[in-house]
């Protein structure tokens, strides 16, 4: 038997929530575990301009060919002026270039890959907490994976001792940064933090490689670009994976892009051509029709304002679900405990419940989020924050 000395692999923590959710049958129950955007009915809608989109694709598109190792060039430079700006002087000089990839997800795969084929024997720091799969993904890519502090078990970000982390990091190695709304936290460094973060890499002659999953979710579309816009604009080499799932909703299309800065066009030229032959030997061709959408959107100006005022709704709507569950824990004496969630920016928020509170939530009250304690705030029902926050309430006195 071939297959006899095979094990399983235990599940996906936080897609197990789904399952478990789902064979829920307290109709009040909250979803705050899978971390998808939610609209006040409980539903992860297609956005309109997508739908405009894709029926002016469906009615104009003529073939389904592959479209190249580094996906649409239309799509490369359009996405790419959204995350470096219209007037970067990069895409004007060609020392920035996106490669196509199957999500956020494949771009961190891929620029795994470029690390451990191209720079061999460096490391990649990340920052503890961070999203979960950035973990596995450089680990199976056989890097060496540090850690530094960034959220202490005061539930509450500590830059200094980032900073201090940082300082001890070998030179030439990688740092991953989240450019906004962390994930898992939800604490977001100030201008004045990244420009800390940004001498020390400067100094230690670090790789930064942001990951940008989540632009228009923290203070809007431009505003979120800030730190990586500083990188590019003072660093000679930068990496940048970013993601449509989130700003354009396409989670199934798989819809993302590695960015590289470089410091000329002629070395801009060499990692591209690593990069294709890492892509095909990984998936070939990206997919197209999410990225399809995303280029028919932003290169047409009406789409792309009607888009961008989509984004800023759903931006606009977990603020308010921030602000809304804060004062709906009032009553209870809660609010200057948990001000942080008000504080913090996009989607998630590590609300400083322990794993046994979280575990009493999804057994007595139906509220799902991961153990952790992190919650989607994306996913809470608006309506009725004042259950939630009784929940809460109660796990907290015990």
């Amino acid at each position: 038997m071939h297959f006899a000395a095979i094990g399983r692999v235990p599940g996906d923590p936080i897609l197990g929530l789904i399952d478990a959710y789902h064979q829920d049958s307290n109709p009040n129950k909250f979803d705050l575990g899978v971390g998808v955007y939610k609209d006040p009915n409980g539903l992860t809608p297609i956005l309109h301009s997508v739908k405009l989109a894709e029926q002016r694709l469906v009615d104009q598109q003529q073939t389904k060919t592959y479209i190249g190792g580094h996906g649409d060039s239309r799509f490369g430079q359009l996405i790419s002026e959204l995350v470096l700006g219209t007037e970067s002087p990069l895409l004007a000089s060609k020392r920035a270039g996106a490669t196509q990839t199957p999500g956020g997800t494949g771009a961190l795969r891929l620029v795994a890959d470029f690390i451990a084929h191209c720079l061999p024997g460096r490391g990649i720091w990340l920052s503890d907490p961070t999203w979960p799969i950035h973990e596995s993904i450089f680990a199976e890519a056989g890097l060496k994976v540090s850690h530094y502090p960034y959220v202490g078990s005061d539930n509450a970000l500590n830059v200094e001792a980032m900073l201090q982390s940082l300082e001890q990091a070998p030179e030439g190695d990688v740092v991953l940064l989240h450019a906004c709304c962390h994930n898992p936290t939800g604490f977001d460094l100030s201008h004045d933090d990244w420009l800390n973060v940004l001498d020390v890499v400067r100094r230690r002659h670090l790789l930064p490689l942001i990951d940008f999953a989540y632009q228009g979710f923290g203070d809007g579309l431009e505003a979120d670009a800030w730190s990586t816009r500083l990188f590019a604009r003072e660093l000679p080499e930068v990496l940048i994976t970013s993601s449509c799932s989130k700003n354009f909703g396409l989670y199934r299309e798989r819809v993302g892009a590695l960015i590289v800065c470089t410091d000329t066009a002629d070395k801009l030229t060499d990692v591209r051509s690593q990069l294709a032959y890492l892509a095909r030997n990984l998936w070939s061709n990206p997919p197209d029709h999410g990225a399809a959408v995303v280029t028919t959107i932003l290169g047409d100006a009406q789409l792309k304002a009607q888009w961008a005022d989509e984004v800023e709704a759903m931006r606009s709507r977990i603020a308010h679900l921030r602000a809304g569950l804060v004062e709906a824990l009032t009553p209870y004496g809660l609010a200057e405990h948990f001000a942080h969630i008000n504080q913090q920016r996009g989607m998630f928020s590590y609300t400083g419940l322990n794993a046994e509170q979280v575990q009493v939530l999804r057994e007595k009250h139906s509220v799902y989020m991961v153990g952790s304690g992190r919650a989607n705030i994306a996913g809470v029902d608006g309506t009725r924050l004042d259950s939630l926050a009784k929940a809460i309430a109660q796990v907290c006195k015990h």
